[in-house]
């Protein structure tokens, strides 16, 4: 057995030794081995543990005796049976001898501590395996080495084993009745049972005896503390060692006391005993006080009175409120020197509150009996006010430990103002009114808070609770709107009015007042939307309202705040934070300027000069791009001619590109085109507003022209100036710019409306020469530089939105685009391909037949290829899906908008019935049932094309994409409907399954197409040879094919559904 463990040591050595790279696996294996069959070398590790020197000191190192303990907790973990007799025997002997001569008399693994909290977990496994029935003496046994032997001149309990007894009964009380615990670990039903057989138990043999010990040593070791902290001699160890002891006592009580007859914890002795230690100068032990109280607190009743006198007893509301208020003087005292250790303190007392409030509010409102409702109430509204308090805590971890309390009482009263339509008693508003306030004191930002220089975790963490504070305002909002509305507006309206006296605030004051308003909208459940929202003007149709002029009515509350913010001036605030919350509300409310034009220019001049887009901070710039593109869009039609012109003049400098190369590690494989391009850029916004503010003009399409030019022209000549230095030197940076130039021409066609379908006889067309003009100068761009992913991206969204905007004008450059686009393509681009191409079937429809007519046989026969190759790891089972999804809602797409011409035209006629097949084994696969939706709405959607009878003009010639196929229905009736009854018959059909269920829906759509197209001759299909050939009965197949024709759809889709239903649940 030496021999082994000495091995077991060695290999120990080795695996925690990367240099011996040769062994160290071969050691790692070894050791995993002996923790796998634990059942058998838990002896070994037993030995491993306790063996010692013929001195007494441990004989093997401390790594090897941690590993022995892992082994035996391997060894007890899971074990639900007893142990055999000679095994027991061994490790109760052992382990007791260890206890006896390391902690009794030994120095309690003083150089390991770690291995004590070890040890005292691997000896809770072995009380848990064994308490029941072979050691029922356990407490006896570890109690007789708790007190000093008379041998000894000891006169007090042996610490170390005291604090062993401690640390164990804290593990027992966490393995037994710590549900967060028992949660985190693997639930088996024996241990489940044999843990509560275990805690009935204790309570049983010696919960008695467990308690009078642990608070026997705390008292003994509180007195000796007193005695300490008077004597002048005593030694900061002594000190120390005493407090560690009197620190976990009380840990130890507070972990049982939820679990243990309640009268065994709440004594004449206990609660002074814990009030008093809850004011100890020690602040481990304050703490130890404040948690064991919690648990008290917490601790499950079964009667309501039960509960209530036990609060009564522990008057803890009236402590409660003399802690708060002599901690708050001390924190006061301290001012800026936090005291960290005494905030802790502050949060205990909050989570203290916090407990006790949510069982008051239990009491009110759930006890049968009344006067047990009544004096919860009454102890409840005693509470409350230390309750706010706690909350208005500067600092926001100590305020919100009391937020589930607050959520519970103001659930409670909405609970009661649904039931009651008596107004607020005064007593509850004034707890709301000031709760009101209170929120509001803390929603404040900390005025030496800098959010130039802000961690970004300290921003995260206050926007978080400013997101808590306004949960809990929606809650008193729900109870009682006018008293939060009328307090925003009363606090915002005051702030502003103070800034406008000329008297000095502070910017958290007047970040605050602005973000009041920017909530607003919120808040104010009555207001209505668009103007009326800030307008007192009557409703009038739409088109009537440009005969109203608004500035005559009043302005709502909520308009009167808005206005106030351009008559006192707060935009001029000398701080960015302030001004950028104002940028804020103005972006968010633009129906407010259409009520008080008068306010667009001061609020355009604040975003434009140095406050917002000339601000020197790049940040901000960012921000205010898209902002005042928000503001502009909401705001285009209240925007003069002369406005808009000063606004381009003002804006003009800042549409140079402008590209900083982010620096890339040569380690790392990343690509630094990708790198560049990855993030969008800000600046786009701005563009994109530029072709919103030429459009202003469109009336006078020569200025229109000439303005467009002049944004336009410096980028085109930038994208020239790019390519020729691409030419001279293969670099990054020419790429980069050409990229973001074509990412700019595209985001000013963005500004401009889509090109309406049809076109209206009084419609004025954009300038479609200049756009003509930007999409060849990026068609030359992209030609010469296609074989860059990142220039085929930013093409393809500049043409997205050219096409949009010139609708048919510049289709004759398609088929170039398209060759360039296909000329270097890589497969992470299919779906965005695709995805244009959609766009442009929809923006385009007809007009896009000839360059569909060419497309659509390759992409076809790629994606046909890609469908049904198989997918190995999940990046590629995401394009495939990706891939598959895109490819189907094109094809459906193109039948939708009568292109489907091309499946039949001489280039693409020969494909079609394999592209019919392909369809129909889609359409059969259960297990992708989005893609085999839109297959079966394709089918749907191509017999209604190409079903249709022939008419007799045509002669049985068919007219590609609008009559019908000579044959088509034989199709139909042979492969479509077998088809989707087969899918039917799917044993992997889970008709339960919300996706099977839309595949049924589509089937039935499928169905009734096929018998409102092809009329009687399809009903007497399925009543005469389909269905009896399927077995069904003659009267079942008729009323099936009744309730096909003669139901909406919507009606047969619920009957075929219920009907599948019935069929699988009799089979």
């Amino acid at each position: 057995m030496e021999q082994q463990a000495d091995q077991v040591v060695r290999a120990i050595l080795i695996a925690s030794d990367h240099t011996q790279a040769s062994l160290h696996q071969q050691a790692l294996e070894y050791l995993s081995n002996i923790q796998q069959n634990a059942g058998e070398t838990w002896g070994l590790a037993l030995n491993l543990f306790v063996d010692a020197t013929p001195t007494g000191e441990r004989k093997h190192p401390t790594e090897a005796r941690f590993f022995a303990l892992r082994v035996l907790d391997d060894f007890l973990e899971t074990r639900t049976e007893p142990l055999d007799e000679k095994s027991f025997d061994t490790l109760r002997q052992t382990l007791l001898a260890y206890i006896q001569s390391e902690y009794t008399y030994g120095l309690a693994e003083s150089n390991a501590p770690f291995l004590r909290n070890k040890f005292s977990h691997t000896l809770t496994l072995l009380f848990l395996a064994t308490y029941l029935d072979q050691w029922p003496t356990f407490f006896a046994d570890l109690f007789a080495h708790m007190r000093p032997a008379e041998s000894t001149s000891q006169t007090s309990f042996n610490p170390h084993v005291s604090l062993l007894f401690f640390h164990f009964v804290i593990e027992i009380s966490e393995e037994v009745a710590d549900q967060v615990i028992k949660s985190a670990r693997q639930f088996t039903s024996e241990r489940h049972v044999r843990d509560a057989r275990v805690r009935d138990a204790v309570r049983e043999r010696d919960a008695t005896w467990i308690n009078e010990a642990v608070l026997t040593i705390v008292a003994d070791y509180t007195e000796r503390l007193l005695v300490l902290r008077r004597a002048a001699e005593a030694t900061s160890r002594e000190t120390s060692e005493v407090l560690e002891v009197v620190d976990w006592g009380i840990r130890t009580f507070g972990s049982y006391a939820g679990w243990v007859d309640i009268n065994l914890t709440v004594t004449p002795t206990t609660i002074p005993l814990l009030f008093t230690l809850l004011s100890d100068p020690s602040l481990s032990v304050r703490m130890a006080a404040a948690g064991a109280l919690r648990r008290i607190v917490s601790k499950g009743l079964k009667e309501p009175a039960d509960k209530l006198r036990l609060i009564k007893v522990l008057s803890l509301g009236q402590v409660l409120d003399s802690l708060e208020e002599r901690t708050r003087a001390e924190q006061i005292a301290r001012g800026d020197d936090t005291d960290e250790g005494e905030e802790s303190y502050r949060e205990a007392l909050g989570r203290l509150v916090n407990v006790l409030g949510l069982e008051l509010v239990k009491l009110a409102d759930d006890a049968p009996a009344d006067e047990v409702r009544a004096e919860g109430s009454g102890l409840l509204q005693q509470l409350l006010p230390v309750m706010l308090r706690f909350m208005e805590d500067e600092y926001d971890d100590t305020c919100s430990t009391i937020f589930p309390m607050l959520q519970t009482v103001l659930a409670s009263y909405k609970r009661s103002r649904k039931l009651s339509s008596e107004p607020l008693d005064e007593q509850k508003r004034g707890f709301l009114a000031s709760l009101q306030a209170v929120i509001l004191k803390k929603m404040k930002w900390e005025e030496g808070a800098d959010l130039d220089d802000i961690d970004e975790d300290d921003r995260a963490a206050f926007e978080a609770l400013r997101k808590e504070l306004r949960s809990l305002m929606d809650s008193v909002l729900s109870i009682d709107q006018d008293l939060v509305v009328e307090a925003i507006r009363t606090h915002a309206l005051r702030t502003l009015q103070i800034y406008a006296s000329g008297t000095v605030i502070k910017w958290n004051d007047a970040e605050l007042a602005i973000y009041l308003i920017f909530i607003f909208g919120e808040i104010n459940k009555s207001s209505t939307k668009g103007r009326s929202a800030f307008s007192q003007a009557p409703q009038v149709p739409k088109e009537r309202r440009k005969e109203i002029d608004y500035a005559d009515f009043p302005l709502t509350p909520h308009g009167e705040l808005l206005m106030a913010l351009f008559e006192t001036g707060i935009s001029a605030y000398p701080n960015q934070t302030v001004v950028m919350q104002f940028f804020e509300t103005v972006a968010r409310y633009g129906d407010f300027f259409k009520v008080r034009k008068q306010c667009i220019v001061p609020a355009l001049e604040a975003m434009v000069d140095s406050r917002g887009l000339h601000n020197p901070k790049s940040t901000v710039r960012a921000r205010v791009f898209y902002l005042f593109h928000r503001f502009i869009k909401d705001n285009q039609r209240e925007i003069s001619l002369e406005l808009a012109g000063t606004l381009l003049e003002g804006i003009g400098d800042l549409l140079t590109i402008r590209v900083e190369l982010p620096e890339v590690d040569p380690n790392e494989p990343n690509d630094p085109l990708t790198e560049a391009t990855s993030t969008p850029e800000p600046q786009l916004y701005l563009f994109e507003t530029v072709g919103t503010l030429v459009h202003v003009f469109f009336r006078t399409p020569e200025q229109s022209a000439a303005l467009l030019l002049t944004v336009v022209t410096p980028l085109l000549e930038e994208l020239s100036t790019n390519l020729r230095a691409f030419e001279e030197k293969q670099d990054v940076l020419p790429i980069v710019k050409i990229h973001h130039v074509i990412m700019a021409l595209g985001n000013i066609a963005k500004g401009f409306p889509d090109y309406p379908t049809p076109v209206p006889d009084d419609f004025i067309l954009p300038p479609l020469h200049v756009f003509r003009n930007m999409a060849q100068a990026i068609l030359m761009s992209l030609g010469a530089m296609k074989e860059f992913k990142v220039v085929r991206d930013a093409t393809r969204f500049a043409f997205a939105r050219v096409f949009a905007t010139t609708g048919p004008e510049v289709t004759d450059l398609i088929p170039a685009l398209m060759d360039n686009l296909l000329a270097h393509f890589e497969g992470s681009e299919l779906v965005d391909f695709i995805n244009f191409v959609n766009l442009l079937v929809h923006k385009l429809q007809q007009d896009l037949f000839d360059v569909l007519d060419v497309l659509i046989g390759p992409l076809n026969a790629h994606i046909t290829n890609l469908m049904f190759q198989p997918v190995t790891g999940t990046d590629d089972i995401l394009t495939h899906s990706e891939s598959k999804k895109a490819y189907l809602t094109l094809l459906n797409n193109i039948v939708s908008s009568k292109l489907a011409g091309i499946f039949l035209s001489d280039r693409n006629k020969d494909k079609f019935e394999p592209l019919l097949q392909s369809m129909l084994q889609l359409a059969g696969d259960g297990s992708d049932t989005q893609s085999q939706r839109v297959a079966f709405t394709f089918l749907s959607k191509s017999i209604g094309v190409w079903g249709q009878p022939p008419s007799d003009a045509t002669n049985g010639e068919v007219i590609p994409g609008s009559q019908g196929v000579p044959g088509f229905e034989r199709f139909v009736y042979e492969n479509v409907v077998p088809t989707a009854f087969a899918v039917l018959s799917l044993p992997e059909l889970n008709i339960k399954d919300g996706q099977v269920l839309v595949v049924l829906q589509e089937i039935a759509g499928l169905l009734q197409t096929i018998g409102k197209v092809r009329g009687e001759e399809a009903y007497k299909f399925f009543v005469s040879v389909f269905l009896p050939a399927q077995n069904w009965p003659t009267e079942t197949a008729i009323e099936f094919t009744t309730r096909m024709r003669d139901l909406d759809s919507r009606q047969f889709r619920k009957y075929f559904a219920e009907l599948v239903r019935a069929s699988r649940s009799g089979s």
